[in-house]
């Protein structure tokens, strides 16, 4: 890896809460912290499903892609946790509304105990520049 990392910003997502970056860029690819679904404008977790959540995390996680001068056309992989792991097909169903079939990134699944802020769903990912 050349270079130095550029930590990324931007305020059309929820900042941080907590000693955390929303994104670094560093040499070829871009580090996205995981995102849950705190509304920007409210700071506030959203009220709602699995689907409804992972709606406001990829929209998010777009605004921090954007603000890197990528989008998801350039994520190489993702990484999903939920708290149930019935919520799969809810989650999928969203998600694969923000990804071409030809540019669909790797993937893993994992059903965690908990998350930040009583979050059902957290989403983080790695893209290239």
């Amino acid at each position: 890896m050349t270079g130095s990392k550029r930590i990324i910003h931007t305020t059309e997502a929820p900042s941080p809460i907590g000693p955390y970056s929303q994104a670094v860029a560093a040499g070829d690819f871009i580090f996205l912290s995981g995102q849950i679904a705190i509304d920007p404008k409210t700071s506030k977790m959203i009220e709602g499903n699995a689907s409804e959540q992972t709606r406001q995390i990829m929209e998010n996680l777009k605004a921090v892609l954007a603000a890197a001068n990528s989008d998801f056309g350039h994520v190489a992989k993702a990484t999903i946790f939920v708290t149930d792991m019935g919520d799969f097909h809810a989650v999928n169903e969203v998600y694969k509304t923000y990804f071409d079939a030809s540019t669909s990134p790797a993937r893993a699944v994992l059903q965690v105990a908990a998350l930040p802020a009583g979050a059902n769903v957290e989403i983080e990912m790695v893209a290239q520049k």
